[in-house]
C-alpha cells in the first residue's frame, strides 16, 4: 500500500495528475479539490489510496487516487465505507464540494444538497449519512484517465466532466453556460464547480 507518492509534475487536468517519481510516470487520479491545490505547482507530495481489481486469473486493473491533504483522503475512505458508494462516486462527491462543506452537509444530516452529486439518490444520501455523521459531528467540532496539454478553459472543463462520467452533451451546454455567466479571466475549477451545479439542478 503507497501511503503518499511525490514527484514532479509532468500533467494535471482537472481529473488527473501525471508525476514523475524517479523516472516512472503515476498517473494518479484526483478531485477538483486536489487540483485547486496543486495546479501551479512544479513538485508535488499526494496522500494515496491503491485499488487493485482482478478480473479474472490473468487480468488485473491498478488504479491510484490522489489527495491534496490527508483530510480529504479520510473523507475519500469514509465515503467508500458506505455501501454503494464506489470509487468514482466518492471523488464526484469531492470534486463538488470543499472537504469542509461535507464534513458539515453529512453532519447535519443534510440529504438534498448530497442529492444534486450525480448518481447520489435519496437512499444513497441517507445511508452516507447515517453510516457517517456521528464520524462528521466529531470532526466538524474539531481506468484511464487521458492527459490534455494546451486545452482552452472550456476544453479542460468539458473533459472533466466527461471523464466525471457525464454525457456529453448535458457536458457541453453546462459548460457554455458556466463560462457565459462568469467573467472571461474565470478559472476552470470555477467554471467546473457552476456546471456541475447546473447539471445537478
Amino acid at each position: 500500500m503507497y501511503f503518499y507518492i511525490c514527484g514532479k509534475i509532468r500533467a494535471v487536468t482537472p481529473t488527473s495528475v501525471l508525476i514523475d517519481n524517479q523516472g516512472i510516470g503515476f498517473l494518479v487520479q484526483i478531485s477538483l479539490h486536489t487540483y485547486s491545490a496543486i495546479k501551479d505547482l512544479n513538485e508535488v507530495q499526494l496522500y494515496t489510496h491503491c485499488i487493485i481489481k482482478t478480473e479474472s486469473q490473468a487480468v488485473s486493473m491498478f488504479g491510484i487516487y490522489g489527495f491534496a491533504d490527508e483530510q480529504e483522503r479520510s473523507l475519500f475512505m469514509d465515503l467508500i465505507s458506505v455501501s454503494g458508494v464506489g470509487n468514482n462516486t466518492a471523488q464526484l462527491i469531492l470534486s463538488s464540494f470543499e472537504p469542509q462543506k461535507l464534513v458539515q452537509s453529512i453532519a447535519t444530516g443534510d440529504v438534498a444538497a448530497l442529492q444534486k452529486v450525480k448518481g447520489i439518490g435519496s437512499k444513497t444520501a441517507q445511508r452516507i449519512i447515517i453510516d457517517l455523521k456521528d464520524k462528521m459531528g466529531k470532526s466538524a467540532g474539531d481506468f484511464k484517465i487521458p492527459v490534455f496539454e494546451g486545452n482552452t478553459v472550456r476544453e479542460e472543463s468539458l473533459s472533466a466532466l466527461l471523464t466525471l462520467g457525464f454525457s456529453r452533451i448535458p457536458a457541453e451546454k453546462a459548460v457554455e453556460r458556466s463560462i457565459r455567466e462568469h467573467s472571461t479571466g474565470a478559472t476552470v475549477e470555477l467554471i467546473i464547480k457552476a456546471a456541475l451545479g447546473y447539471l445537478s439542478s
